[in-house]
């Protein structure tokens, strides 16, 4: 653990400390959950990513680090750093309470991570919030990605059969069996995507301890028994949103429309075997042919998440 009291970017405010760990308590833990808890009843939306929340909980995580701000007893804020990506800088995510908003705590948060990342960051401002664009902007960061959230409603849900050439087999995820599997394919997929691309083994591990894991959502699609595309679902039972939560497609097999059929066969389920009402999902804006594809089975824009980064 590192301090930062009374100097540096806490200078300003006599009563703030910033401390950064790298692994939290779980009275640590517990604390930056109701904080994210009560920004996200404030604001309508996570201001730190599922990956982040995760990355949470289970110890030491290589290249995470977290940062908390108190004021006085009380923890005001929290941010995470996580610097694994071998080209680009750090990425961070934060959020300050919102009982403790407009004391300078946001600034302070930004002012800890530049520092500590040496002045090479990248910071989400999740749902574009305002407070967080201008935060950016004041401190020279300039918007470098978007990532949209999209939906569309599966109440008149009118997709045909889904059509996969005749030596493509479709069946769902068996865990522990398709891990090794499924990773391999899931790096090839997103060999350029900053976050997905490289998710582990643990990471897998995690998202399989999820009150929200079922594998009969998770679908692969196979050719001379190796996996070639795969589409998991999510369902958030309480927003009652079914996402298409990734959808891949091996490099080699791209082009053929599979990932439509599996995109098909995914919302077919949400809709008819689980009731959803709203589908949802990610995509990067610059993805043009994704976001076409995707407008043409009727999703829309919902909100758009924006990522800034220092120059250079």
């Amino acid at each position: 653990m590192r301090t930062m009291s009374d100097s540096g970017a806490a200078a300003s405010h006599l009563s703030r400390r910033v401390e950064f760990h790298d692994e939290l308590t779980p009275s640590q833990v517990y604390a930056v959950l109701a904080l994210l808890d009560a920004a996200a009843r404030t604001d309508g939306r996570q201001a730190v990513s599922e990956q982040g929340r995760l990355q949470l909980r289970g110890g030491r995580r290589p290249g995470v680090r977290h940062l908390l701000l108190h004021d006085r007893a009380e923890l005001a804020g929290y941010a995470q750093l996580e610097d694994n990506d071998p080209v680009e800088a750090p990425a961070a995510e934060l959020v300050v309470h919102p009982a403790h908003r407009r004391h300078g705590h946001g600034r302070a948060v930004m002012q800890a991570l530049l520092e500590e990342s040496g002045h090479r960051l990248r910071v989400w401002a999740h749902g574009g919030h305002p407070a967080a664009r201008h935060l950016a902007q004041l401190l020279g960061l300039t918007l470098f990605r978007e990532l949209r959230q999209m939906r569309r409603p599966l109440a008149d849900l009118d997709l045909p059969e889904p059509s996969f050439p005749p030596d493509v087999s479709v069946r769902t995820f068996v865990p522990g069996e398709d891990d090794a599997a499924w990773l391999a394919l899931n790096a090839a997929s997103f060999a350029h995507h900053p976050e997905q691309g490289t998710l582990t083994q643990r990471d897998l591990d995690d998202r399989k301890a999820e009150p929200w894991f079922d594998p009969r959502g998770f679908f692969l699609a196979e050719r001379d028994g190796k996996l070639i595309g795969f589409h998991w679902t999510k369902v958030h039972s309480a927003e009652r949103l079914g996402e298409v939560y990734v959808l891949g497609v091996d490099p080699a097999a791209q082009g053929g429309g599979l990932g439509k059929a599996l995109t098909t066969v995914g919302l077919r389920y949400l809709a008819r075997d689980r009731a959803m009402p709203t589908a949802m999902l990610y995509v990067d804006a610059d993805n043009v042919p994704a976001v076409t594809v995707y407008e043409r089975l009727g999703f829309t824009t919902h909100e758009t998440d924006l990522m800034y980064r220092t120059e250079g």
